[in-house]
């Protein structure tokens, strides 16, 4: 059965996750439901948007994403399906799942037209997208949904050059993915020219490197320290990858 995996800015701790895993299993109880990823950068969907679209590759077609980082629900933004080059992406129309659209080769737009009977101005992701993506894992979505084209998305960039996400081990991946033209540059953030390598075990103790990461971005480490604290990263800040 095709499978449901959770995107979401609700963190390690509390009743969210458990409550959206409990809604599918009302609809779909038999489709495996895997929890990505619940510390996706609060309340902000776009530094979001670039990590969603690199760690959907990890999973085979079909696969159905619940993406749910949502500051402004209950609000006026649009709930919708997008539907890219054989994979699903259930949540809010606020730049969340932009960057999976203009990196993807085939693409469609869905709104979702349903409204459950009871829906908390607060929690969309238990009563509106968690039912949907457990209705399109088992094939009953289709009534669900209209179909509208996107013509606002030009300006949106494939790639960002800014640190979008911190791991446990304080390293900075960015929205920037690799490409050929970067080997051997250095690069800048915070002011800090940062040199390439491909191992931990190819710099000293305590060094900064930039490398490809497991999911095809730029990211900075320190080897046996952390970037975050060591080179005074955050979230949201520029780097820049000269390319002669």
């Amino acid at each position: 059965m095709t499978g449901i995996v959770l995107f979401t800015d609700f963190g390690p701790s509390g009743p969210y996750i458990g409550q959206m895993e409990s809604a599918i299993r009302q609809t779909a109880p038999n489709a495996p439901v895997i929890n990505l990823l619940s510390n996706a950068p609060t309340a902000d969907p776009r530094l979001s948007s670039y990590l969603l679209a690199a760690l959907r590759h990890s999973f085979p077609v079909n696969s159905i994403f619940l993406a749910v980082v949502d500051p402004g629900v209950g609000g006026e933004r649009r709930a919708v399906v997008l539907q890219a080059d054989g994979q699903a992406f259930v949540g809010p129309d606020n730049g969340l799942l932009n960057t999976v659209a203009v990196q993807a080769q085939n693409t469609q737009w869905l709104e979702i037209t349903w409204r459950p009977e009871h829906c908390s101005m607060s929690f969309h992701g238990r009563d509106l997208f968690a039912p949907v993506a457990a209705k399109l894992a088992i094939n009953e979505a289709d009534d669900l949904l209209r179909p509208f084209d996107r013509h606002d998305l030009s300006d949106w960039p494939e790639d960002l050059a800014e640190v979008i996400y911190f791991d446990y081990y304080g390293n900075a991946m960015t929205g920037l993915r690799y490409r050929a033209a970067f080997s051997g540059k250095t690069l800048t953030v915070n002011g800090i020219v940062v040199k390439q390598a491909d191992t931990f075990g190819d710099v000293e103790e305590q060094q900064a490197f930039w490398y490809k990461n497991s999911s095809g971005l730029v990211e900075i480490a320190v080897n046996k320290g952390r970037a975050k604290r060591q080179l005074g990263l955050e979230l949201g800040m520029e780097i820049s990858v000269p390319i002669v």
